[in-house]
């Protein structure tokens, strides 16, 4: 006899502060930050058994070296919680933490489990090159010219999708700019307060005598968003990836790192536990485009998502796009006429920063902090391109 579906629901969503690469957390592991992550997301359910968590499914883009050791064991266990529970480590690039949620609320739909996390988390400072620590590209790709955008990097596909989507170098520094206006204020209203878990980093540097001196700082707030932005000084930087191209630095996300959390239940596990959620798991659906225009990926992603959950474009409230580059960012809304008011509200990527694998969990966080905050947003999405030619979105509703 076939188990009739039922919904799953987000109770908790955390997050660290999303730092520069090599800047407050160069020093962090990410398996800490994890760890940080998991309790804070356990302890939002006073009550909860920690041994009724069916799975931790954490996503990360380069699971190698300090985040590699199937992370989400490691982290979980660092965390305090039960040898009991489970861990998952999983990789879908950019959209890995957005792909930990779904799997989490997909055990729940199937009766699985009723009680699941997903997180994610990203060092881009322990990651010696974008690519991670070895490169080794199949050979075969280079033998067909159809595969060989499988091999361009991230920036040279933005370059693609703005000369073929026709997004100029003066839109992509306009909306840079915005995301950081947008960031800037949202940080100065205190928008992010709710969801953001102060991260303590501790240095140990020399003292008298030989001995270890160890300072404390607490980093609270994003460190990416810039006051100082404006339109002179974007359009000062040159282009990165091609010599006449309009992709530049300051119009493209930034390398970060950070970690986030989100804790899902089934209905039962609600009552159990008295828990309030927060927002119902509506959809996921993931896409696939030509790996050398993947930024475009979500105008796939999207119309897939919205369908399985039953509603259109004009019913979300709120979506968080990531903005990998703004060219991609403006290509997707324009492909899609998404409304630029309902798009990154607090700013996106490229003014917040962009921990890879941590970036869906992260943005999950906020898009709930968001809903609680708005009681007349009723549905909210999370979508973002993925390298090697995809596209992700999920849709969430208030409840």
């Amino acid at each position: 006899m076939s188990k009739q579906i039922q919904d799953a629901y987000v109770v908790a969503a955390v997050r660290t502060p999303v730092a520069r690469r090599n800047g407050a957390f160069r020093h962090v592991r990410p398996d800490d930050m994890l760890a940080s992550v998991l309790r804070a997301v356990v302890d939002k359910v006073p009550g909860l058994d920690p041994v009724e968590i069916g799975d931790v499914i954490v996503g990360c883009a380069m699971p190698e070296a300090e985040q590699g050791m199937n992370v989400a064991r490691i982290g979980l266990l660092l965390a305090g919680l039960p040898d009991r529970v489970p861990g998952m480590t999983i990789n879908r690039f950019c959209a890995s933490g957005l792909q930990a949620v779904a799997d989490a609320a997909a055990r729940i739909r199937l009766g699985e489990a009723d009680v699941m996390i997903a997180a994610g988390t990203e060092s881009m400072s322990a990651m010696p090159q974008i690519m991670g620590n070895k490169v080794s590209l199949n050979p075969a790709i280079f033998a067909r010219a159809e595969n060989v955008g499988i091999a361009y990097g991230m920036g040279l596909t933005a370059e693609k999708v703005a000369q073929r989507w026709q997004v100029s170098r003066e839109d992509q520094d306009a909306f840079a700019l915005e995301s950081h206006r947008r960031a800037c204020a949202a940080i100065a209203a205190g928008h992010f307060a709710d969801e953001t878990l102060p991260y303590t980093v501790r240095s140990h540097l020399p003292g008298e005598g030989g001995a270890v001196r160890i300072v404390e700082r607490v980093v609270g707030e994003d460190e990416g968003p810039r006051t100082d932005a404006s339109a002179a000084s974007l359009a000062k930087l040159k282009p990165v990836f091609a010599a006449r191209g309009s992709v530049t630095a300051g119009n493209s996300s930034q390398m970060s790192d950070g970690a986030g959390a989100v804790l899902l239940m089934s209905e039962a596990a609600l009552k159990r536990y008295g828990a309030t959620p927060l927002a119902r798991f509506a959809s996921f659906a993931v896409a696939g485009v030509a790996p050398e225009v993947m930024g475009i990926g979500p105008v796939e992603a999207i119309p897939r998502a919205l369908r399985a959950a039953g509603v259109t474009q004009a019913d979300i409230g709120w979506t968080e796009l990531n903005e990998a580059f703004a060219a991609q960012a403006l290509a997707v809304m324009r492909q899609l006429v998404l409304d630029p008011a309902t798009v990154n509200p607090l700013g996106g990527a490229i003014a917040l920063g962009h921990p890879l694998g941590a970036t869906g969990a992260i943005r999950t966080a906020t898009l709930m902090a968001a809903m609680q905050r708005d009681p007349g947003l009723r549905y909210g999405m999370i979508s973002m391109c993925i390298g090697t030619g995809m596209g992700a979105a999920g849709v969430f509703e208030r409840v």
